[in-house]
């Protein structure tokens, strides 16, 4: 059985061994120990039996805004819905936080439009301290990933 949980400073080790050949491939952004450590507490683990299944990140941008970084699940784990149970795990986090807006850039479209995400022009994105990120990416300035936004309805 696959359980949910925020991760910890002594999980880094392990995040950062499982996403070493995505990070190679410029699949995914690479952060240093201490970035990783920074922003520890927007890590979501998947795991089963106390292994390491997959990981992603809600990270807030602004009190409207959070995007779902460095989303993955290990090769083995791959088709058992970890991946979405993670992305679900934190839109309900935005949901409980007041965030309006989720947003991801992907490589993978079609998983998050499954979800519930809408394509946006990369343009239209809300806040360009996003842009601060690419700048790291082996693509840029020639991206090709897409950019989704998911509304979160707030009860009122």
């Amino acid at each position: 059985m696959i359980r949910y949980r925020k991760a910890t400073l002594c999980d880094i080790p392990e995040m950062q061994r499982m996403v070493a050949d995505q990070v190679k491939e410029g699949v995914i952004l690479p952060r240093s120990d201490d970035e990783v450590a920074t922003n520890i507490r927007s890590y979501i683990l998947a795991e089963e039996e106390g292994t390491l299944a997959g990981y992603g990140a809600l990270h807030l941008h602004s009190p409207r805004l959070a995007e779902i970084r460095s989303l993955i699940v290990a090769p083995e784990y791959r088709g058992r819905s970890i991946g979405r149970g993670i992305v679900q795990t934190a839109l309900e986090e935005a949901k409980t936080l007041g965030v309006q807006e989720v947003l991801v850039l992907t490589y993978l479209p079609d998983f998050f439009t499954k979800i519930g995400f809408h394509e946006i022009a990369k343009e239209s994105i809300p806040e360009h301290k996003i842009w601060a990120d690419c700048i790291k990416c082996i693509h840029f300035p020639n991206c090709n990933e897409v950019s989704l936004i998911y509304p979160i309805v707030q009860e009122r």
